[in-house]
């Protein structure tokens, strides 16, 4: 990761960032926000979100849009790379009283050019259904408060289902609702369903049918987001309480768990073939999680306050058989441009498909590398990749692959640094057969990591920590996939409640040596203040300041050094390929799209970021002569 300048340019908000695929360009002429264009006074108000929906329009402009601003709801047509903004005529909008919109989710099964079905969720607790074509309101759940009183912070419409949905709040509950039932008029009362660590799942107690169908009580603390894995049979939640846990949804069963490094996690996502999750948080990183073995793969470091965001890009997530790839004798620039036009292209329309051909039994391997990105309360976008020689640490790496910087733990990356762009790299990786931890036998966690197998061994390049014995076999369960059928509505509502427990396997835990003389690095590079949510602490009493603090690091105690949270140096450390300043208030989303990424800030404003080769290419289409350098007229 190149560094940047310090002072002024450090400060100064990019409009372009480049990778190995191209530069992305910041299309100023299609920022969506408040008609006046006026930056908006976030003091005190719930994160800005965007939610996307393609109703199939046969004019080829299907793409709505939804965001709140405040205590305002927005719906319009997104023209994204094509045409520029006209905010003026917004298809629906609604200024609401007493009451701030907090999240929202379209059902892509109903969406239709003449009406979608959106569940919005608010601070007050309630959950409205609304179509904003038809500029109706369907229903409002939770109306009287009697199910929950605290804020709505997750809402998501089952996968496959046109009735049922998931209502996440800040009181640590999660609710499944049917739209086609009622919320009653007295308080629900509820029975005992599945019981586990730290969670718990009701079934609601009535002689007709109402809402909810079932309350989910996990961890301690805010639920702060939740997401279905791609073929929708499994369920992530991020909770205040630090930990990463992982339900069979149907089965309400408990898949495993990870926790934060510190403090809550804030976001949670899936890679496109469901096999490894990320999620950030307050302790500044992205974690790696893998679904099969239940355990952290990696972790990334590149924002200097609380990530808020995490998403994966299924569009630049590459795949190709075990075969080396072609060489090229050409230079750089003749290489990006045989991968962003050739075969870069066919990857990513393939992508999606082929990832799930890695179970398959051939004996050749599958390269994979997964793309992600984050953006957080620093103001910060960083792009990262996942590659093959984190994925598969043990098998031997002799094919040629792009840069991800695998860092050893008595290397952290100096504090405040940027990337600018990641260059190709031709360095083929070596397989070192010897202990990679020295002599220093102590360090040694087990006797597979010194064996001269092939198999078992480690590139050099990786810390030593990554001589830990690897789970050979996935202990966790089938694999979710998103090329699985979904499940029709009423099959899917029936299941929630009848459907036979998932077994799931016992991970087999590494022994993982203690370095309690060593202080951690990143526990005193940790700047809080950058936090949001420092202000207000500072107000709090000292006395329960000391006392949930030590509280905190008694249960960090717990837990550091386990699988469920490995130290800094057991695990892979990602570099971002990208790390660049790009608004002046936090950011709170950060959405892939085909044609270009979508981000938005706390002050209201939905930017547009066009992929490489696509501006130049759909601008001078538009308008040939007049269009300036990287906006769409």
């Amino acid at each position: 990761m190149a560094a940047e300048g310090g002072g002024k340019e450090m400060n100064e908000i990019k409009t372009q960032f480049t990778t190995r695929e191209g530069v992305y360009k910041l299309l100023t002429h299609s920022e969506y926000s408040r008609p006046n264009r006026v930056p908006f006074n976030s003091q005190g108000s719930n994160p800005v979100k965007v939610s996307f929906v393609n109703v199939n329009d046969q004019s080829g402009n299907g793409d709505r849009i939804c965001f709140n601003v405040g205590r305002e709801l927005y719906f319009y047509i997104y023209k994204g790379v094509r045409k520029a903004a006209d905010l003026s005529k917004p298809i629906d909008k609604r200024i609401y009283k007493g009451t701030q919109p907090t999240c929202h989710d379209f059902n892509p099964l109903t969406a239709t050019a003449e009406s979608v079905s959106l569940l919005v969720g608010f601070s007050a607790g309630q959950v409205q259904l609304i179509d904003p074509i038809k500029k109706e309101t369907s229903k409002l759940f939770n109306e009287e408060r009697l199910i929950d009183k605290s804020r709505v912070t997750c809402v998501r419409w089952v996968p496959g289902s046109e009735s049922l949905f998931l209502v996440a709040h800040s009181s640590g509950n999660m609710y499944l609702y049917n739209v086609e039932n009622t919320c009653g008029s007295t308080a629900p009362h509820y029975q005992l369903l599945k019981q586990g660590e730290n969670y718990a799942v009701h079934t609601c107690k009535s002689k007709s049918a109402r809402n909810p169908l079932l309350r989910w009580t996990v961890g301690e603390g805010a639920l702060n987001e939740f997401a279905f894995s791609p073929d929708g049979k499994y369920l992530a939640c991020a909770s205040q309480d630090g930990f990463l846990r992982v339900f069979g949804f149907d089965a309400a069963e408990l898949h495993g768990t990870m926790k934060s490094y510190f403090g809550g996690l804030l976001c949670v996502c899936w890679s496109p073939d469901g096999r490894y999750i990320v999620a950030g948080g307050e302790d500044d990183l992205v974690t790696v999680w893998s679904f099969s073995d239940c355990r952290v793969i990696a972790r990334g470091h590149g924002h200097k306050s609380w990530v808020s965001v995490v998403a994966f890009d299924h569009c630049t997530t590459s795949v190709e058989d075990g075969d080396p790839p072609a060489e090229f004798s050409g230079s750089d620039e003749d290489f990006h441009e045989h991968i962003h036009f050739g075969v870069g292209r066919e990857r990513a329309n393939s992508a999606h498909s082929r990832l799930s051909k890695r179970n398959s039994t051939d004996s050749r391997p599958v390269s994979v590398t997964y793309r992600f990105g984050s953006v957080g309360q620093d103001t910060q976008l960083c792009l990262w990749d996942l590659t093959e020689d984190i994925l598969f640490p043990h098998l031997p790496l002799s094919r040629t692959r792009t840069h991800t910087n695998v860092m050893s733990a008595t290397s952290p990356p100096a504090t405040g640094q940027t990337s600018t762009t990641t260059a190709t790299t031709t360095a083929t990786s070596t397989v070192s057969t010897t202990n990679p931890s020295g002599t220093n036998g102590k360090d040694n966690v087990s006797n597979s990591s010194t064996t001269g197998n092939p198999a078992n061994s480690i590139p050099s390049t990786l810390p030593r920590s990554n001589s830990l014995p690897h789970s050979s076999a996935p202990t966790g369960g089938s694999t979710p996939n998103s090329n699985t059928d979904s499940s029709s509505s009423s099959t899917k509502g029936n299941s929630i409640i009848d459907s036979a427990f998932i077994a799931t396997g016992v991970s087999k835990f590494a022994t993982l040596s203690l370095h309690d003389s060593r202080k951690e690095r990143h526990e005193k590079d940790h700047k809080r203040n950058h936090s949001m949510g420092h202000i207000s602490s500072k107000s709090s009493d000292k006395l329960n300041q000391l006392s949930s603090s030590r509280t905190a690091k008694a249960e960090v105690a717990k837990t550091l050094g386990t699988i469920l949270c490995p130290r800094m140096e057991e695990v892979p450390m990602l570099e971002p390929l990208v790390c660049k300043k790009i608004a002046h208030e936090r950011l709170t989303v950060l959405i892939f799209l085909e044609d270009c990424l979508v981000t938005a800030c706390q002050e209201g404003f939905v930017c547009t970021w066009a992929r490489p080769g696509k501006v130049g290419l759909l601008s001078s289409q538009n308008n040939p002569a007049n269009s300036p350098s990287g906006t769409v007229v």
